[in-house]
């Protein structure tokens, strides 16, 4: 409520009496509480303006102008209502219904004071309880706010429509609905009839009578009813879908594409809400609407009347399979006949809704149509025979796309199996005919939709799985096939990488063999020198093995697939394959996270489609980990080697894959994995020039850290907590060590004493690292959790080094130095004791403190006395911080004390300590109440403007940013007067003049609310970081006076649908009826330079067929380079003495420029005539008066026929192109440029 009210102080000198009036009222209501020392609270203002308002109406004083004070009382209680507690409206429930509620018949004819008033009854409604929502002076006003849903105004209906949605979302606390969902839903259906009796005109061409109103009243309706729906009474939903299906035959097409639009809506929300609330009617209107079909022309009712009836199905489905499937056909056929037009809107309804219709298919569908043979005429069976016919169909060329979609979905949600008790799906079983024809598509050149075919091919592969798809469709990879002729499928590699049903067996036996003869391929042509050969059979093996881990989702086969033999193959790829240890170590660990999934479900509906991937039960995925856990002992052996064998930017994958088979492992293979880890450890570590192998070790160990016992994680501390690691000579030891300590504390696995390792942290402070002060202060963090109430003495002995710490060179450094300056002061707010005496450079007679934030933020403000400006700026930075996160904890005075303590550093001549200063000026202003900033404005501004020239370090722009934020929060006036001499307002004046214009340039350019979006910084994710540095200065584009308006590009020319096109080839006949998809292409026609198109502009010899080209004649490069040379040798001199470009030297040697005159320009102009398409009279005598400038393309225009052809076959106005400027013989030929030659 503070900030709007903000906003609105400022207007009270405003030039607008709509504005200046609330502004008004408000200072003078806050007057009134700071006389009577009032709290600013919502409920105060409530009851002022009640006051006022009933003082308003006895005066009479009703007038609803600009100015007066009744609109301003009702925008101000607008504003105030929904902050104010439900108790306190319910309270004053009577007295503000006779205020306001006479009001409405007046209100009418003024939009802004009832959009307030309506604003107002929205706070009101929804604080009320069901005993007083049955007050009639209530109910009364809901029905007033009811017809104002359709009032012709828009705001004023927007307002009205959300304020019954709102009340209806919010029903009174014990009740599910709203009391008043019956009677809206009643009005609504009783409005929707009256507007269904009227014949509602086709188009508005009849005027603005009563029948185009009526028709704006159905379309209000409409848009209102849209959002209300899901809250209206079950019951009420049936008369309202009768009537809605009734507005289409009024023949608006708006109203048609609404009503349908809101029938999709409606069935929708009763399948993803699992109501049903319009089940029973689905039968009902999927005939009202099938009876209706619109034209396939109609481009406007066609799309929301096809997503009806896709959605209609998907809920009837949902309700009622078995009645579902005996409409199936039927719609399917009535949905497809929308496939053949070319409304591309059209054609994606048809897709979304074929889509829905695809998840209706049922199991009696498939086993009907498996039982009914190949040339069945099962409803299935018909789909797919019309699909696959629609793939060679001129009909459907323009569709292509998205009956592609529409097959991957038949894919999709085929994958059922036709017997639980084998693996086969009706896809196998009914659609391989088809896939295989769009496999068939895929390879021929001229297809253009590859990408679509791709995703059905994909789809495919992830439903059936690579064995049942290869044997259908060979990849034809190796040589015996290139032989035969057959053409290459290499795109189906990639789609092995994903989930499917194959067994583990199948790459073992099929693609494990390919890619050895592949491999042996490549090195034969590697040795033969033929090296883009090599290339690709080593990209083939590359993908293959990419495939890998989608064999490894939970294969059932997994006991007899992972021999000996195949894990020694895994093994040596993972050794001496570089290219191929990704995805090998992808496929190692999906295997045991795919079982783990699977192990941790209990029910697992076996029968649902294969999208789920489930094709193996609970009970095998526990025995393959079984299995595992066996296998897990030679692995890490393995993996450890791989991790040791790699470089440091490779080990996370290695890691990864490392932790998730520690997940799986027993507790003896770790800790035996352990100790032989930690034995190498401790070796290394006592070999001073070993640090990359010590750094490994750790590495290890952090990846098995979270699976170790107690026994061995107090060990592994203590032997971390050392000054051979600590303060080891390389860096990366010492980070991997504090990063040890902080996961076994983060992970409560040890048991150590706080203090104990606070004081053996401290002494091993002085070898550290820059590079490991990162994880020191994570480690410091966890352990300040750690320390007892009573030891709170440890705290300040810590802060020199966290406040240090803000000003590191590192970034993560710098965020967990504040994170342990914040876990500080949550300990410290906690409560507890500081023992003085035992606080370092302290007396030992000291007396305890009691711990709080405030104790804590005296300790911390401590280091504004330090001996650098270093430490000072720092300390800075630390309080900003502070104050920001405990802003609610610390109290006024403490506040007040470190504002005004910095406000003294404002001053200072150090830019590093001015630097941290602003920052946190800039965050008090956003963050600290008004009331404590207020009485230091006369302090601060002034301190402010002695920096607001400095353009270093961008204080200028800094501070120019802390007013703007000033003045918005305390208003233009009062940071005016705080600024004193006139030469620092100045300032001021000049923010407040650049803000203005900024504001005008904003609403000069309707399409800014984009680019502002794009321009402005992407908040951080840290609330601080945000507000010290986010947000910056509204003014930055506007630092000069004007500037230039860029140029904008005009509106972009909509692409027109070019429509499907057949390409033609020249060398094969076309056969319409077979295989027209590869020929069919969207682009235009191809209108590139054919090779060998130019010579036909030339002789050739009859006999040989030759060119004949013509030595004697010179070519038209040779006769212009030739001219220009001759111009160039012969006129240098007379262009420097006579042209507008040309200079004189005067007697002492100076340049003279020639003066630009007409004279000039236009003698320039008749010399460099051949640029222009002028009139070719280049020899002609000079005319004092300039020629006229010929038409452009004149010299094509007939001199007979007043504009047509020539015989040569020019079309007039044309371009000429360089071929036919050339067929001209002579010398005296005519040029491009028109001129004699």
């Amino acid at each position: 409520m503070e900030e709007a009210l903000a906003k609105i102080r400022p207007h009270t000198t405003s030039n607008l009496a709509h504005q200046k009036a609330p502004a008004n009222l408000l200072q003078a209501l806050e007057s009134t509480f700071q006389e009577k020392h009032a709290d600013r609270t919502p409920t105060a203002y409530f009851a002022a303006l009640i006051t006022t308002l009933d003082g308003s109406i006895q005066k009479k004083e009703t007038s609803l102008g600009d100015g007066d004070v009744l609109p301003a009382e009702l925008y101000l209680l607008a504003l105030v209502a929904p902050f104010v507690p439900p108790p306190v409206i319910q309270t004053n429930l009577n007295t503000l219904l006779s205020l306001t509620a006479p009001l409405f018949p007046a209100l009418m004819a003024h939009a802004p004071p009832m959009r307030s008033q309506l604003t107002l009854y929205n706070a009101v409604f929804r604080a009320l309880d069901k005993s007083q929502l049955d007050v009639s002076a209530v109910r009364q006003s809901f029905a007033s706010i009811l017809q104002l849903c359709l009032d012709p105004r828009p705001k004023v209906r927007k307002k009205a429509a959300d304020i019954v949605k709102d009340v209806l979302s919010f029903p009174p606390s014990p009740l599910i609905r709203h009391p008043y969902a019956q009677r809206v839903a009643e009005w609504a259906h009783i409005a929707l009839q009256q507007a269904s009796t009227g014949a509602l005109p086709k188009s508005k061409s009849s005027g603005k009578g009563s029948d185009t109103s009526a028709a704006e009243t159905a379309i209000h309706l409409l848009a209102f009813l849209r959002p209300v729906l899901p809250n209206l009474p079950l019951e009420a939903i049936p008369p309202i879908t009768t009537t809605l299906l009734t507005l289409p035959r009024l023949g608006n097409p708006y109203l048609s594409q609404a009503a349908y639009s809101i029938l999709s809506d409606l069935f929708t929300a009763s399948t993803t809400t699992g109501t049903a609330s319009a089940i029973e009617q689905i039968p009902a209107v999927l005939h009202a609407v099938l009876e209706s079909p619109p034209a396939k022309a109609d481009n406007s009712i066609s799309p929301s009347w096809i997503r009806v009836l896709g959605d209609a199905m998907f809920a009837y489905h949902v309700a009622d399979a078995s009645a579902c499937a005996t409409e199936f056909h039927r719609v399917w056929k009535t949905v497809w006949s929308y496939f053949e037009t070319k409304n591309p809107q059209t054609r994606k309804a048809v897709a979304e809704s074929l889509d829905l219709l695809t998840r209706c298919i049922t199991s009696s569908l498939v086993k009907d149509s498996i039982s009914d043979g190949e040339a069945g005429k099962s409803p299935l069976r018909s789909i797919i025979s019309q699909t696959t016919k629609a793939l060679d169909s001129l009909s459907f060329a323009s569709a292509m796309q998205e009956l592609l979609s529409v097959i991957s979905a038949l894919v999709s949600n085929l994958g059922v199996r036709v017997d639980p008790a084998k693996s086969t799906t009706a896809t196998e079983a009914l659609l391989m005919p088809l896939v295989s024809k769009i496999a068939d598509l895929r390879v021929q050149k001229g297809f253009e939709h590859k990408e679509a075919a791709d995703a059905v091919l994909s789809t495919a592969m992830r439903v059936v799985g690579p064995a049942v798809l290869l044997e259908a469709i060979p990849l034809n990879l190796e040589p015996s096939d290139r032989q035969a002729g057959k053409e290459p499928r290499a795109f189906l590699l990639p789609m092995l990488n994903q989930p499917h049903p194959s067994l583990l067996g199948h790459f073992v036996s099929y693609f494990v063999p390919m890619s050895e003869r592949m491999f042996n391929l490549q090195q034969k042509a590697d040795s033969e020198g033929r090296q883009s050969e090599a290339k690709v059979w080593s990209v083939l093996v590359t993908q293959i093995w990419s495939g890998f881990a989608g064999y490894c989702h939970a294969p059932s086969d997994i006991k007899t697939a992972l021999s000996p033999a195949f894990s020694q193959l895994l093994s040596q790829l993972l050794y001496s394959q570089p290219d191929l240890r990704p995805p090998v170590l992808r496929g190692l660990k999906a295997l045991i996270e795919s079982n783990k999934t699977i192990a941790s479900q209990v029910d697992t509906d076996m029968g649902e489609s294969s999208g789920s991937d489930n094709v193996i039960t609970p009970e095998q995925a526990s025995d393959n980990l079984t299995f595992l856990k066996t296998q897990v002992e030679s692995w890490f052996a393995v993996f450890f080697n791989v991790f040791g064998s790699v470089d440091r930017d490779n080990r996370g994958m290695v890691g990864d894959v490392i932790g998730v088979w520690a997940g799986l492992a027993e507790k003896q293979d770790i800790a035996k994995a352990y100790r032989k880890v930690v034995d190498l450890f401790r070796q290394s570590l006592q070999q001073s020039d070993n640090g990359n192998t010590t750094a490994m070790m750790q590495d290890l160990l952090i990846l098995l850290l979270p699976f170790l016992d107690t026994q061995d994680v107090a060990a592994l501390f203590s032997t971390c907590l050392a000054q051979e690691v600590l303060c080891h000579k390389d860096n990366g030891v010492q980070k991997r060590g504090y990063k040890i300590l902080a996961k076994l504390l983060e992970h409560d696995k040890v048991e150590e004493d706080a203090l104990q390792t606070f004081q053996r942290l401290d002494e091993l402070s002085v070898g550290l690292s820059p590079a490991a002060k990162k994880d020191r202060f994570v480690l410091l963090s966890l352990l300040i959790l750690r320390v007892p109430s009573e030891s709170l003495h440890i705290i300040p002995s810590l802060i020199p080094e966290a406040v240090l710490g803000t000003k590191e060179p590192s970034e993560k450094a710098r965020l967990a130095a504040f994170e342990l300056i914040v876990a500080m002061g949550q300990k410290m707010s906690h409560g507890g004791i500081v023992k003085r005496s035992m606080v370092d450079g302290m007396d030992e007679d000291g007396a305890e403190a009691q711990a709080s934030i405030n104790e804590y933020m005296t300790m911390v403000a401590g280091g504004l006395a330090g001996a650098s400006p270093h430490m000072i700026s720092a300390t800075v930075t630390a309080v900003s911080r502070l104050v920001f996160e405990f802003r609610e904890s610390i109290d006024t005075q403490m506040q007040t004390e470190v504002f005004t303590t910095l406000l003294v550093f404002l001053s200072s001549a150090n830019r590093e300590i001015i630097k941290s200063t602003l920052g946190y000026i800039k965050l008090a202003i956003h963050t600290l109440p008004i009331e404590l900033l207020r009485p230091h404005l006369k302090d601060l501004v002034p301190a402010l403007l002695a920096w607001s020239h400095d353009h270093k370090n961008h204080f200028k722009a800094k501070v120019r940013h802390i007013f703007e934020r000033m003045i918005r929060r305390f208003g233009w006036n009062d940071v005016y007067q705080a600024a004193g001499e006139d030469q620092a307002a100045k300032v001021l004046v000049n923010i407040k003049k650049r803000k203005e214009r900024a504001k005008r340039k904003k609403a000069r350019e309707d399409d800014d609310d984009e680019e502002e979006a794009t321009k402005g910084k992407v908040p951080t994710g840290d609330a601080f970081e945000d507000v010290l540095y986010g947000s910056e200065s509204e003014l930055d584009d506007s630092d000069e006076d004007e500037q230039a308006s860029r140029p904008t590009a005009g509106p972009k020319r909509k692409g027109v649908e070019q429509g499907v096109r057949l390409r033609v080839d020249d060398d094969e006949p076309m056969d319409l009826l077979q295989g027209v998809a590869s020929r069919l292409t969207n682009a235009q026609a191809n209108r590139r330079r054919k090779p060998g198109q130019d010579a036909g502009h030339f002789k050739t010899d009859t006999d040989t067929g030759k060119i004949v080209i013509n030595e004697d004649e010179e070519s038209d490069i040779e006769v212009s380079s030739r001219k220009a040379a001759k111009d160039v040798a012969g006129s240098a001199y007379r262009e420097s003495m006579t042209s507008v470009d040309g200079f004189t030297r005067g007697p002492n040697g100076r340049i003279k420029f020639n003066k630009d005159t007409k004279k000039r320009r236009r003698e320039n102009e008749d010399e460099d005539g051949d640029v222009e398409m002028a009139d070719g009279a280049a020899t002609a005598p000079k005319k004092h008066k300039r020629p006229a400038e010929p038409k452009f393309g004149h010299e094509f225009k007939a001199k007979k026929a007043g504009g047509d052809v020539k015989k040569g076959g020019v079309d007039p106005y044309a371009y000429v192109s360089l071929s036919q400027a050339a067929k001209k013989k002579g010398r005296n030929r005519i040029g491009i440029a028109g001129k004699h030659r």
